[in-house]
């Protein structure tokens, strides 16, 4: 996640030709990376409970690489958009003289909303993959069972983005810019409260739960 946050200074400051090559990349990476580590994560919670049922032929995958191949896989396909992208049009940076009378503004051209939406909608693919998985756990033992929390994140994390695209089309240049900033900050804190602010609560507040005693129950 703090590359995530590390990826909005992308959007800071003067646009160039390399900026405003490498601000997008770096928000999609950024954040596929992240969802796909959650993706992951989710993935082997499933696995691992239901691999506990006789004969289970989920037995094979619980293993570490499983998780492993999900990140990778999950980060190349945004890897492959954003090399696609920048092969065919890539970002350069423009004056524009139409958004407001008598004034000049440096931004960054995107090229291709195209490449644009499907990088953004490559992560909300990521992230809706991340909600169902996390909702087909949600009837596990909760004592180990995370989905909720990361049920509750993704549903956070859509809920930005989607309220990001009306808003991103209804403004123009440095506005624009803005919203894309505001939205990876909200996207972002709104993942890192729902699954971090339930594990402190309980750390700070209910100690007698973070315990060997109340994670095997009455045995």
């Amino acid at each position: 996640m703090s590359l995530c946050f590390l990826s909005s200074l992308a959007f800071i400051g003067y646009p160039n030709n390399i900026k405003c090559l490498l601000r997008q990349v770096t928000f999609g990476m950024a954040f596929a990376l992240c969802v796909s580590c959650v993706l992951a994560k989710t993935v082997m919670v499933l696995i691992a409970f239901k691999a506990t049922k006789p004969n289970s032929c989920l037995t094979k995958w619980a293993r570490p690489q499983v998780s492993y191949l999900v990140i990778v896989l999950g980060t190349f396909l945004q890897l492959l958009i954003s090399v696609t992208w920048l092969l065919i049009t890539p970002p350069f940076p423009q004056y524009n003289l139409n958004a407001k009378s008598g004034v000049i503004i440096a931004e960054c051209n995107e090229g291709s909303l195209a490449g644009f939406w499907c990088t953004t909608g490559y992560l909300g693919i990521l992230a809706l993959a991340s909600f169902l998985v996390a909702f087909l756990t949600r009837q596990l033992p909760s004592r180990y069972n995370e989905a909720r929390f990361i049920t509750f994140s993704m549903l956070a994390f859509l809920s930005v983005w989607v309220s990001y695209i009306p808003a991103s089309l209804s403004t123009s240049g440095k506005y624009t810019v803005a919203m894309e900033i505001f939205a990876i900050f909200s996207s972002n804190w709104a993942m890192l409260c729902c699954m971090f602010a339930p594990k402190c609560y309980v750390i700070m507040f209910q100690a007698s739960m973070n315990s060997r005693k109340h994670l095997l129950g009455n045995r």
